[in-house]
């Protein structure tokens, strides 16, 4: 069995190794987080050592608590980054460490559908915040500059005075760190440099980050804000328009509709994301699958009780006729080879072009 040594002070330092060793911030958070969650389960558990059937118990634990399989990887990720620190630092062997990577992910089939807003509610949305307050106006350029420029929160926490600058006559974002340290310049609609104006004009915001605290006087306090914060802000008035389980997310992926919506190249949209391949742009946006006029809107039955209509038993006469079912003219052809008519007589139809040849 494979142990820690010291594991109360040599986690806390696997830790930290782990979380140097990646360079993404939102990695950084995101391993963090999971680290010190296994951490508790492993504790509450009081399992002795760090083995691959603990890992194996937790990720059952993982997944017996309904969580998603990107989430469940990011935890394995997580273990499976400390494990090979582990061994680096003398903490593990090296078998252990092979035996962890053997630990399959959990498979995802199929896209899920995401979150986003229409035209409608992400006005209203953005309305939301009092513009009468300094805490409203910084508010209120926070929703703008995630429904106009798709910026993520941690791309937002970090967006300085600086960057905001003038190309080819209009206003962008410049040097916008992403995803990978992906570097990318966004354009800034004008309605968005209007509510970052009103904001930095009325915290006399000159240089530094953009986005600041603000205490209960009403006053800008401290440097900059957190990721945390533009969450919780976003979560505030989600609640207030009645949209639950929004995320920042889902604003990233409506400015990106909205702009499919009004023409806008998926080349531009992806540049204006940050993603790496087009692919993923279209995933993020669901153009496989059009919801706006899916195929089964034309089934046309009716579920609401039984409609008075023609009776389709012993077919006499012609076989293709017109008949009105559902407020719309259907046109029926038998496609069966023989039928009968009513006195029991052979029917042959020749495929509705010249009528039905009856044999005596």
């Amino acid at each position: 069995m494979n142990q820690v040594r010291q594991i109360s002070e040599d986690w806390q330092r696997l830790i930290a190794l782990t979380i140097d060793a990646v360079r993404s911030p939102s990695t950084k958070r995101a391993y963090e987080t999971a680290l010190y969650h296994f951490w508790d389960w492993h504790h509450l558990q009081q399992r002795v050592g760090f083995t691959k059937a603990t890992v194996c118990a937790y990720r059952c634990k993982l997944e017996a608590a309904g969580l998603a399989p990107s989430s469940i990887n990011v935890h394995l990720s997580a273990l499976r980054k400390l494990a090979r620190e582990a061994v680096d630092n003398g903490l593990l062997t090296t078998d252990f460490s092979i035996s962890l990577s053997k630990i399959k992910y959990v498979k995802r089939l199929g896209v899920r559908a995401g979150n986003w807003l229409s035209k409608e509610k992400a006005q209203v949305l953005l309305l939301a915040p009092d513009a009468g307050t300094l805490k409203g106006k910084r508010d209120r350029a926070i929703l703008a500059v995630c429904l106009g420029c798709a910026l993520r929160r941690s791309e937002i926490a970090a967006l300085r005075v600086e960057q905001i600058q003038q190309r080819d006559g209009r206003w962008v974002i410049v040097d916008v760190i992403g995803q990978c340290n992906r570097i990318r310049t966004v354009p800034v609609p004008l309605w968005v440099k209007v509510a970052l104006d009103a904001w930095t004009e009325a915290a006399a915001i000159e240089s530094g980050f953009v986005f600041r605290p603000v205490n209960r006087g009403d006053r800008v306090w401290g440097e900059r804000l957190t990721a945390r914060v533009v969450w919780q802000m976003l979560q505030k008035y989600a609640d207030q328009c009645g949209i639950p389980h929004l995320a920042p997310s889902d604003l990233r992926r409506t400015c990106a509709k909205l702009c499919r919506a009004s023409g806008g190249e998926l080349e531009q949209i992806q540049l204006l994301l940050g993603h790496e391949s087009l692919e993923t742009t279209a995933r993020s946006l669901g153009l496989r699958q059009d919801l706006v006029y899916p195929p089964n809107d034309r089934i046309m039955l009716n579920s609401s009780g039984p409609v008075s209509g023609p009776s389709y038993g012993p077919v006499s006469g012609p076989v293709s006729s017109n008949v009105r079912q559902f407020g719309q003219s259907v046109s029926i052809e038998s496609k069966a080879a023989d039928v009968t008519d009513v006195e029991g007589n052979a029917v042959e139809s020749d495929g509705g072009a010249g009528g039905n040849r009856t044999h005596e």
